[in-house]
């Protein structure tokens, strides 16, 4: 176990920080290594939240290592339910709910929080947002009252598609509003959205695009649904849960406070290291949804893993940049099965499409005719490893 001062000190227990920590104990088994955070310490993967339903799934099951056993595991310290509350880069401490804590080498590892619309009426606190695995716990137990069948969704992107989807199979009825004109609008070219919103159209989903909600009351008919929701074209729709997709932020908060550099995440060199003015003796590292790599804030598995493993290396004495290869992502919408590549921000090219029945073919192409990214769709799917093997790495 860890003793105050030495080691290495973790700032949350998600996907980033517990690989992070289980990267670092292959390669040394005798640093300490302490890892603080304010949820329950156990770990369990945060991507298979948005498809648990139709897997018949519940919260407990989805814990894959309690904190008891992944601290017998990879002999480290977890404190489990203690906030930190700031950051002292000067001397090394961190102050929590627990009292004090010194560091030599810090990772935070803060994620990222739900980004809050500002919808009006008495129904709006209610809203539901899944980011974390107890919020997945509330989340069933709201789906589990006979009263719910109507489930509306905020938000069209990833997550919010892949939520429609498992509903449906779960037998729920569900609406989705995005004020974009399509689904996975950041992410897909038009003729891949359009497959995409016709296979869960099939499937029962019901789309509201070019709309958002701005008003949530509660319903005073006795015996009809719990909410009317208005959205901004002014139609009224009775449901019965609402759950807010519209996407993440990085938790840049103690960073700030602590005066580490931030844009959209906390800012980093490609060995996951911030910039520390006027601090000695230490090291602050950030890795996961809070970070930006190089300018890169990429909240997927691949690159956080790319992450750990390059920090992990660091961290054991061998300084080691951090490399993203092609990253193609898979949404889990089983009704139509997809997988994204998208072109790094800021690349000129086209998107050229082809459409089938069965699916969709789309390459991202630039002005040279290589190959920057690709979309798949259906029966599409089977060439994502040889597309990806011809796309340039993105760091």
């Amino acid at each position: 176990m860890n003793a105050a001062g030495t080691g290495v000190v973790i700032v949350g227990s998600g996907l980033a920080g517990i690989s992070v920590a289980r990267e670092l104990r292959k390669l040394d088994a005798a640093v300490p290594i302490r890892i603080v955070t304010a949820d329950s310490g156990g770990f369990y993967s945060k991507p298979n939240l948005s498809n648990a339903l139709a897997a018949g799934k519940t919260a407990t099951q989805l814990m894959q290592t309690p904190r008891e056993a992944l601290e017998k595991q990879l002999s480290i310290r977890i404190d489990a339910g203690v906030r930190v509350t700031h950051i002292r880069l000067a001397g090394g401490l961190l102050e929590t709910s627990a009292g004090s804590i010194n560091y030599e080498k810090l990772v935070l590892a803060s994620g990222a929080q739900p980004i809050r619309l500002p919808i009006a009426g008495d129904g709006a606190a209610a809203v539901l947002s899944v980011n974390h695995i107890d919020d997945y716990a509330v989340f069933r137990e709201k789906l589990a009252s006979p009263s719910v069948k109507r489930v509306a969704i905020l938000g069209a992107g990833l997550i919010g598609s892949e939520f429609a989807n498992d509903l449906r199979s779960g037998g729920f009825e569900v609406e989705v509003f995005d004020i974009a004109p399509q689904a996975l609008g950041r992410l897909l070219p038009a003729q891949a959205a359009a497959f995409m919103r016709q296979r869960l159209e099939a499937a029962g989903v019901k789309f509201h695009f070019g709309v958002g909600a701005t008003t949530i009351e509660h319903a005073s008919a006795t015996g009809g649904s719990i909410y009317r929701l208005t959205d901004s074209a002014g139609s009224i729709h009775a449901v019965d849960l609402v759950l807010s997709a519209v996407g993440l932020k990085p938790d840049t908060r103690l960073a700030v406070a602590a005066g580490l550099a931030v844009n959209r995440g906390i800012v980093t060199d490609r060995q996951l290291r911030c910039r520390v003015a006027d601090a000695r003796n230490v090291e602050v590292f950030a890795v996961g949804d809070c970070a930006e790599v190089e300018g890169l804030n990429l909240p997927y598995v691949m690159p956080i893993m790319a992450q750990a493993r390059a920090l992990a290396k660091t961290l054991a004495g061998v300084p080691t940049d951090v490399a993203y290869p092609a990253m193609p992502v898979v949404v889990k919408t089983p009704a139509c099965p997809t997988v994204i590549c998208p072109p790094p921000s800021g690349v000129a090219g086209d998107w050229q499409e082809d459409t089938s029945a069965e699916g969709v073919r789309a390459v991202f192409t630039s002005p040279d005719g290589s190959l920057r990214g690709f979309a798949l769709c259906g029966a599409a799917m089977p060439e994502k490893s040889a597309l990806a093997a011809r796309l340039p790495a993105l760091l």
